[in-house]
């Protein structure tokens, strides 16, 4: 349990980023994409690369918090990693 815990915490931190790239969403970002998550993409847990997938291929089906965090624009901090 503990295992699987951890990897959805680094999925879904990784998950509420409009890019694939490895930098950290906001607390607010993950609590908005946390259910979601869990209800379209718990067979994706803990592959990060898998869960944003997920939940790009679902993004009709996202809640309007996640839709908001999925669309939102990259940061130039995010386009220089």
């Amino acid at each position: 349990m503990e295992r699987t815990g951890k990897g959805l915490v680094l999925a879904l931190a990784l998950a509420t980023i409009s890019t694939s790239s490895f930098a950290l969403g906001t607390a607010e970002q993950r609590a908005a994409c946390t259910p979601d998550a869990f209800r379209l993409c718990r067979s994706e847990i803990p592959n990060v690369q898998r869960v944003i997938a997920c939940l790009r291929q679902n993004k009709p089906s996202l809640s309007k918090p996640c839709q908001a965090v999925m669309n939102a624009p990259i940061s130039n901090a995010a386009r220089t990693r």
